[in-house]
C-alpha cells in the first residue's frame, strides 16, 4: 500500500502543472534577469573557477570558501545523478530525453544563480555558525507570516536527503559492486555507513575539506574517460546529436533491448532526471552556498557554472557515450546502462571504470546531503537534532544498500518534487530581490554579507 501511494504521490508531483511551474520558474528568471546568464557566461566563470585558479576569490565572510561551496555542492549534484539518473531518462524517455535535460539546464543556470545569491543574502549567523538555505529566504526575504513555507520546506528536504543523498546513492553503489565482485549489499552497506560516518561527525569543514579534493579530480577522470570514447566513436556522435534532436519531437521506436518511447516520456523523464542531476530548482545547494566567503551575486555565479559543468558539459558526455556505443539497445537501466556504454567504449577496464566512478561520486554525495538534511531539519527542531540525525542518515545508508532499487527511486523523485514547491514559490516571490544584486554586480557595487 505504500508503494502504491508513493506511485501515485510520484505521478501528481511530476506531473504537466509541477514540470510546467518547474521550467517555467527557470524560464521566468532568465527573462527578469536579461538572460544573465547567458550574456555574462563568460563572466561567470571568470568569477568561480578562474579565480580560484588566480587565487583572487575572498576567504572572508563565511565558514569555508566560495571554491569549497562549490565542490560541495557539485558532491551533491555531480554523480549518481550523471551515472544512473541520466542513464534511466535515455533509457525511460529515449534519446529526445537530453534534448529535454538540456533545455532545464539551460533555465536553469538561472534559477540556481537565484538559490546561491538568495542563500548569501539572507542567511543568518550566530558566532561562527551560519544557517542559510531555501527556508532562510522564505523566512527573512518573505518575512515571518510565511514561515509555514519554510518549515514546509525543511520538512520535506530533511526526507529528502533519505531518499536522493542517500539511499539511492548506497543502493546504486551496492548493486554495482554485487555485480561486478559479487560483494554482498550488506557489506556494502555497512562500510559506507562507516566512511560516512567518519566525515559528517566534522561538521561543514570537514565535508568542504573532501568534497574540494575527491570531487573536481574524479569529475576530471569521468570526463576524460568519456572522452577517450567519443574520439573512438567520432563518426558516431553527428548521428548521435541528430537522433536527440528527432526523438525530442518524435516517438523513439523500439530497438533490440530499448522498448521505445512517445514525446511525453522523453519531456518528462528529461526534465525529472535533469533536475536529479543538477538540482535546479530543489533548493537543497542553497544551504552550503550560504555557507560561502562571498557577495550575493558573485556565489550566484558559481551557481551558472555548477548547472553547466554538471547538465550541459558531464550530464552530456554521459549520454552521448551510451548513445554512440549502442549500449541504449541491450535494455539495460541505470548505472548498469552506463556501465554498458563504458564497457563496450573501453573493452576491459570500462565497466570497472564506472565502478569506481560511482563508489567516489555516491560517497561525496553522501556526505554533502548529510549536511543539507541536518541543516533543513535543524531549523525545525534546533540544534539538538544534529546527533539524531546524522545517526539515523547513516543507518539509512544500510537499508538503502539492501533495498528494491525501483522502490528507492521512486521515493527519491517524490520527495525530490515536494521540497521543490516551495522553493520555487520563493524564487518567483523574490525575484525583484534578485535582479536588485544582479544590478549591483553589473555595476560593480555588489558588497560582501
Amino acid at each position: 500500500m505504500v508503494l502504491a501511494f508513493n506511485e501515485w504521490l510520484n505521478e501528481l508531483v511530476w506531473g504537466p502543472i509541477f514540470l510546467t511551474l518547474l521550467a517555467g520558474t527557470g524560464l521566468y528568471l532568465t527573462i527578469r534577469l536579461g538572460f544573465f546568464q547567458f550574456t555574462h557566461f563568460g563572466a561567470s566563470w571568470k568569477e568561480t573557477i578562474l579565480s580560484r585558479i588566480k587565487k583572487t576569490e575572498s576567504e572572508e565572510g563565511g565558514a569555508i570558501s566560495g571554491f569549497q561551496a562549490i565542490s560541495s555542492a557539485m558532491a551533491a549534484t555531480i554523480g549518481i545523478g550523471n551515472i544512473a539518473g541520466i542513464a534511466t531518462a535515455l533509457h525511460l524517455g529515449g534519446p529526445g530525453a537530453l534534448f529535454w535535460m538540456w533545455m532545464t539546464a539551460l533555465v536553469g543556470m538561472a534559477t540556481k544563480f537565484g538559490e546561491a545569491a538568495l542563500a548569501v543574502k539572507f542567511r543568518e549567523r550566530n558566532g561562527e555558525d551560519i544557517a542559510g538555505g531555501v527556508m532562510y529566504y522564505i523566512q527573512n526575504g518573505l518575512g515571518g507570516n510565511w514561515k509555514w513555507l519554510a518549515t514546509i520546506y525543511s520538512l520535506f528536504a530533511g526526507f529528502a536527503a533519505f531518499g536522493i543523498g542517500n539511499m539511492v546513492q548506497s543502493n546504486t553503489v551496492a548493486e554495482q559492486l554485487s555485480s561486478d565482485f559479487a560483494i554482498p549489499s550488506l557489506a556494502t552497506g555497512l562500510v559506507a555507513a562507516a566512511l560516512v560516518g567518519l566525515v559528517i561527525l566534522g561538521g561543514i569543514k570537514r565535508i568542504a575539506q573532501v568534497a574540494e579534493i575527491l570531487v573536481p579530480l574524479m569529475t576530471v577522470i569521468y570526463i576524460g574517460g568519456a572522452l577517450v570514447i567519443l574520439v573512438l566513436h567520432i563518426e558516431e556522435i553527428p548521428g548521435a546529436i541528430g537522433s536527440v534532436f528527432h526523438h525530442a519531437f518524435n516517438p523513439a521506436s523500439a530497438a533490440g533491448g530499448f522498448g521505445g518511447a512517445v514525446v511525453r516520456e522523453a519531456i518528462r523523464f528529461g526534465v525529472a532526471r535533469g533536475v536529479f542531476s543538477n538540482e535546479a530548482g530543489l533548493g537543497a545547494a542553497s544551504i552550503v552556498h550560504a555557507q560561502a566567503s562571498n557577495s550575493p551575486a558573485k556565489q550566484g555565479m558559481w551557481g551558472i557554472w555548477e548547472v553547466f559543468i554538471d547538465t550541459i558539459l558531464v550530464g552530456t558526455m554521459t549520454a552521448l557515450t551510451i548513445l554512440v556505443t549502442g549500449a541504449l539497445e541491450t535494455g539495460e537501466n541505470a548505472a548498469a546502462l552506463t556501465a554498458t556504454a563504458f564497457d563496450k567504449g573501453l573493452p576491459g577496464p570500462g565497466g570497472y571504470f564506472i565502478t569506481i566512478s560511482i563508489m567516489v561520486f555516491a560517497y561525496t554525495t553522501m556526505v554533502t546531503w548529510s549536511f543539507y538534511g541536518e541543516k533543513s531539519w535543524e531549523y525545525i527542531f534546533g540544534s539538538k537534532v544534529r546527533i539524531p540525525y546524522r545517526v539515523v542518515f547513516v543507518g539509512l545508508i544500510i537499508l538503502g544498500a539492501v533495498g528494491a532499487l525501483e522502490a528507492v527511486w521512486d521515493f527519491a523523485d517524490t520527495m525530490n518534487g515536494l521540497m521543490a514547491a516551495p522553493n520555487l514559490v520563493a524564487l518567483i516571490a523574490l525575484t525583484s530581490v534578485l535582479v536588485q544584486e544582479k544590478n549591483k554586480y553589473v555595476r560593480g557595487e555588489d558588497e560582501e554579507y
